[in-house]
């Protein structure tokens, strides 16, 4: 089964780009949970904006960057709401 949301993280020297790779076909339930996902990161301050592409037939890439001190409560964050919403499919790269 592909996961419905993938987390990569690619680290700059400045900031903290993070990317969410999200299936383009996924159930409402979970499509709600990743918009949920999304605003919070915005309303908690983590960023200012999401931007969304095309990766290809399947996927979507959400980017977003953060500052160097809030890169690891982002990170948390997000790793917490996905357990706590039993969106269990995913998987996390980091790339220096």
């Amino acid at each position: 089964m592909l996961s419905s949301i993938c987390i990569h993280y690619k680290l700059d020297t400045m900031n903290k780009t993070i990317k969410l790779r999200v299936k383009k076909e996924i159930e409402r339930e979970s499509e709600l949970k990743v918009l949920k996902l999304k605003g919070t990161l915005i309303t908690n301050g983590y960023t200012e904006i999401i931007h969304i592409e095309d990766q290809n037939e399947d996927f979507y890439v959400n980017t977003f960057s953060t500052s160097t001190e809030l890169k690891k409560e982002a990170e948390n964050y997000i790793l917490d709401y996905i357990s706590s919403n039993n969106v269990n499919d995913y998987y996390i790269t980091q790339h220096s």
